[in-house]
């Protein structure tokens, strides 16, 4: 198993991997979840819920840099 990736298994009922994700990073991951079964072939296959006992390969997110300029604000009204 390369360093750039986290192993988890599943160990409750009615997990999917939306839900495995948020509990895994707390925030929102545009793209994770594909890039998530891209890495695990045949994960898709085994339904909407992940079986108990399914070990599911987690790429982990490269750091960006920060940067210290504040975003623009955008207002609606």
């Amino acid at each position: 198993m390369a360093d750039d990736i986290e192993r988890v298994v599943i160990s409750g009922d009615r997990i999917t991997l939306s839900l495995l994700v948020w509990r895994r990073f707390r925030r929102p991951m545009p793209g994770y979840v594909e890039a998530t079964l891209a890495l695990n072939p045949g994960l898709a296959g085994l339904g909407f819920f992940i079986p108990i006992g399914t070990a599911v390969d987690l790429p982990i997110p490269q750091q960006t840099e920060t940067n210290s300029e504040p975003k623009a604000r955008i207002s609606l009204w």
